[in-house]
């Protein structure tokens, strides 16, 4: 039967494995195989190309004691689309094509601008590549192939390259009694990190309260999907940093406390269906009062910072921002942060963490997500990482990073 005349029917792109990640503006190729265990008739060889943005998820809601309804919230984008023929016979009828192997090479450019492939938990963005045999009285014969797509987040930009820094401060209540005031300064040297490498926070927590208080800070990064104007989201901490207590009427100082950013996908912040953001959340917990919460933004991106040498706007930056807190020296000369393929060579959807989820009800943050998170193979350099080897007495008090 013609049906099982058809041994083999794939398609394969030219760059396999870890290669097989593109990123706007670049070409793709590669070939339909077909392998034939005798003669059979064809109609025509296509092929499409279909990168897809795609939300969905449902709500239950109420009107009243008995009555309810699910509320259904799904959009979808189109971001690439590209079809072409392969192999259609000039007269509109078919051809015959003998037993054997055959070969259709393919090729084409994908749009400057693409969103990065993702997995979520309420919407994905998928890139495929689909061949359809079509053949006279047998059905249509399809070959799906996919492939990953990462577009640049550079770092090396003046807007994620200036200084993050805020300040709160909360009163210590219980029932109607006041137990001082506690207030929280953080600060840290830039916006913008890529995977392996580490956060120093720098932060201020002065207890006036008459309780121990436990300061800590995470990395949040947040699933944002977008449907008829409606909006739903996922929180989850990809790495955490607790400190030590600190007591009633003292005072804790965080000279650069490392925060290893885990090999995590990078930022989507331009996409209409779906975005993906990072914070890193410097709290303090304090008893019997909700926590104090100072929230800087990240953006995680894929070109790492640059050589040191190479940044003199940037090290003056750097320089002023160490001085700034009392640091004086700049540390020695770090090594350029891996690239972004180094730490996530190759990016697979995977249905849970593999780093754990600290849990604490407090932080309003949901259960595990689903992103593009492969094993962390790649020792990051010391960068900014080093401890102030003169650091300051307890009695000299800093200038407030904030003034």
């Amino acid at each position: 039967m013609l049906f099982h005349k058809v041994k083999a029917f794939v398609v394969q792109l030219d760059r396999e494995g870890a290669d097989s990640v593109f990123s706007g503006g670049q070409a793709v190729a590669g070939r339909v195989l077909l392998e034939l265990a005798g003669p059979v008739r064809v109609g025509a060889l296509r092929l499409r190309a279909r990168g897809r943005a795609h939300v969905h998820w449902t709500e239950s809601r109420s009107t009243g004691s008995s009555t309810a309804y699910t509320q259904s919230y799904s959009e979808r984008v189109d971001v690439l689309s590209h079809s072409a023929t392969l192999l259609a016979p000039d007269t509109g009828e078919t051809t015959t094509l003998p037993a054997g192997r055959h070969e259709f090479p393919f090729s084409f450019q994908l749009p400057p601008t693409l969103v990065t492939s993702f997995e979520g938990k309420h919407g994905s963005v998928r890139y495929s590549i689909k061949a359809t045999l079509h053949r006279p009285w047998v059905p249509a014969r399809r070959a799906r192939k996919v492939f990953t797509v990462i577009e640049p987040v550079d770092i090396n930009t003046p807007a994620l390259l200036a200084p993050q820094a805020g300040a709160r401060e909360k009163v210590a209540r219980s029932w109607y009694s006041n137990h001082g005031l506690v207030s929280l300064s953080a600060k840290i040297d830039r916006k913008g990190y890529t995977p392996g490498e580490v956060i120093p926070v720098f932060a201020e927590i002065d207890n006036g309260s008459t309780r121990s208080v436990l300061p800590r800070a995470v990395v949040v990064q947040t699933q944002t999907f977008m449907a008829r104007g409606a909006r739903k989201q996922k929180r989850a901490v990809v790495a955490s940093l607790s400190g030590e207590p600190v007591g009633p009427g003292r005072r804790a100082l965080w000279q650069g406390r490392t925060l290893r950013i885990p090999p995590v996908g990078p930022s989507i912040l331009h996409c209409r269906v779906l975005h993906v953001d990072y914070a890193l959340k410097v709290c303090v917990d304090i008893p019997g009062t909700s926590k104090l919460l100072l929230e800087l933004p990240l953006v995680i991106g894929t070109v790492p910072l640059q050589p040191f040498g190479s940044r003199s706007s940037s090290v003056g930056s750097y320089t002023s921002f160490l001085l700034d807190w009392g640091l004086g020296t700049l540390p020695e000369r770090p090594e350029a942060p891996p690239e972004y393929s180094e730490v996530v060579d190759s990016v697979a959807a995977v249905g849970q963490s593999p780093f754990p989820v600290p849990q604490d009800s407090d932080m309003s943050l949901e259960g595990p997500f689903f992103a593009y998170i492969q094993e962390f193979r790649y020792r990051p350099p010391p960068l900014y990482s080093e401890e102030d080897p003169n650091p300051p007495s307890e009695a000299m008090r800093p200038r407030c990073m904030t003034c």
